[in-house]
């Protein structure tokens, strides 16, 4: 295993359905998570357009690594891997899916689409059907958008194909988090593996969102929380047992605005 694996997760503004907006967003925090050491940048679920079902089959891109070329640029150019979320469009006139795009820092771009829905999404979207792992720096990393969380078989199949951490993308209200992160305490304690939670801070999709994206230990024990819902990194180092973790600031944000 390599010396030290570092995550950062991104707690930044999203602009209701303006992918545009929303990536210049997603490149400045790519930026500054890559000058604190980050090898890896993780942001909420349905970063790049909000959490927008009623608009998810206008704003849905198709799975081809072109229509992400600008995050897949920053990947390579920060030598950095990237997550974020996107309405994906389905094959045979499905609808639409929600997903993540993962950009690798050697330019490789894949993707991974929510397997669990809430209630009310089906209206608007379809399922995933595919688990998501990789490796970096020596450890396996499995990758879960939010109710997948709430489905106990995923992340037992994520301890079953060996993962050593759970990485969760997802929208959660102040009103649920404690609930939820009672959830994803008890999959890290019950897994045994870390539990990573990157979560929004602006209003989307009609909820209000409250940040605190945060770790859990293989115990179960809550070791770092962003602890607000401003515009921030919360870095994880893992380093051998030992692990770390940080709040930095993000700058350069303002109110959902690039600038």
């Amino acid at each position: 295993m390599s010396k030290s694996l570092t995550i950062s997760l991104a707690q930044l503004p999203v602009v209701k359905g303006d992918l545009s907006a929303n990536l210049a967003i997603h490149l400045n925090a790519i930026a500054q998570a890559a000058s604190q050491g980050a090898d890896l940048v993780v942001f909420p679920e349905l970063s790049l357009s909000g959490y927008e079902l009623e608009m998810a089959e206008q704003l849905a891109v198709a799975e081809q690594a072109d229509n992400f070329a600008a995050l897949s640029a920053a990947a390579v150019q920060h030598k950095v891997m990237l997550i974020a979320g996107c309405p994906l469009r389905s094959k045979a006139g499905a609808k639409p899916m929600i997903g993540a795009v993962i950009c690798f820092s050697d330019g490789k771009v894949e993707f991974y689409a929510k397997q669990y829905l809430h209630s009310g999404e089906q209206q608007y979207c379809s399922p995933g059907h595919q688990d998501y792992l990789f490796s970096l720096k020596g450890q396996r990393i499995a990758l879960a958008i939010c109710a997948d969380f709430a489905a106990p078989e995923h992340s037992l199949k994520a301890r079953h194909k060996g993962a050593d951490i759970y990485l969760v993308s997802a929208l959660i209200s102040g009103s649920g988090f404690i609930d939820d992160a009672k959830i994803l305490s008890e999959i890290a304690a019950k897994q045994q593996f870390s539990v990573l939670l990157s979560n929004h801070i602006s209003t989307t999709g009609g909820w209000a969102t409250c940040g605190n994206s945060s770790i859990w230990n293989r115990t179960g024990e809550l070791i770092g929380c962003s602890q607000s819902s401003r515009s921030c990194l919360l870095l994880v180092t893992f380093n051998g047992e030992l692990v770390e973790t940080r709040v930095q600031a993000l700058f350069g944000m303002n109110q959902g605005i690039a600038i």
